[in-house]
């Protein structure tokens, strides 16, 4: 039986790795700081955990309106996906088991090369992102997404762009990438073309991205 003081220690760790998470922009952050032990096997990229429960993380009502009101989330959170494991280039997870209909929004931190995208206030899946090298900068703010282009090509650089999320005016677009280490964009946010796809199905026209440069400490579920 756990005693209540150790109790009482593990909830101020997952109240203080969530508040991390919703200020700092990364689930990693909260998960780094607040997990209880996980015997389970890792899932594989995009794999779905069984429990809804053994999925998620909740996050705390007050936290997530702090957040908000500072601008770091564009809608409030309810749970985010538990990603115990640190992922790296190239990987993504995807489960939306039990969630039901709703808004749906993006959410992107350049610092932590993190994408998030939430649904009826749970997120439903997170990428390890590319982004725009020096001179060709990903634009920070808030964008709705103008344009789905399922198999275009970009004409300037000819080069694919599957399951392309238009942005801007200029072209800055989420899209399908060779997600690895050392690579760069010229402005667009480059996510594994598996999730490209998860993520061009659950998002519409007129559904709103969030792009920040992070705030907090950095991802540690990117490495």
């Amino acid at each position: 039986m756990t005693a209540p003081a150790s109790k009482a220690r593990r909830r101020r760790r997952l109240l203080g790795g969530i508040i991390f998470f919703v200020l700092g922009g990364s689930t990693a952050a909260a998960l780094s700081l607040a997990r209880e032990p996980v015997r389970a096997a890792a899932s594989t990229p995009g794999a779905a955990r069984p429990a809804f429960a053994a999925a998620r993380i909740a996050v705390p009502p007050e936290a997530a309106r702090q957040a908000q009101a500072q601008g770091v989330i564009l809608q409030p959170i309810k749970t985010i996906l538990n990603v115990p494991e640190r992922m790296r280039f190239g990987d993504f997870r995807w489960n939306d088991e039990g969630i039901p209909a709703g808004p749906t929004w993006v959410r992107v931190d350049l610092r932590s090369q993190i994408l998030s995208v939430f649904r009826a206030g749970h997120e439903i899946g997170t990428a390890v992102i590319l982004y725009g090298a020096d001179g060709l900068a990903t634009p920070t703010g808030k964008f709705p997404i103008r344009a789905k282009l399922k198999d275009h090509r970009s004409a300037t650089y000819d080069a694919p762009m599957p399951y392309t999320l238009r942005l801007t005016s200029d072209g800055v677009s989420i899209h399908g990438s060779d997600v690895r280490w050392g690579y760069a964009t010229h402005g667009c946010i480059g996510v594994p073309e598996q999730f490209a796809a998860r993520l061009f199905d659950a998002v519409k026209a007129g559904d709103a991205v969030l792009i920040i440069d992070g705030y907090g400490p950095a991802d540690t579920r990117r490495a």
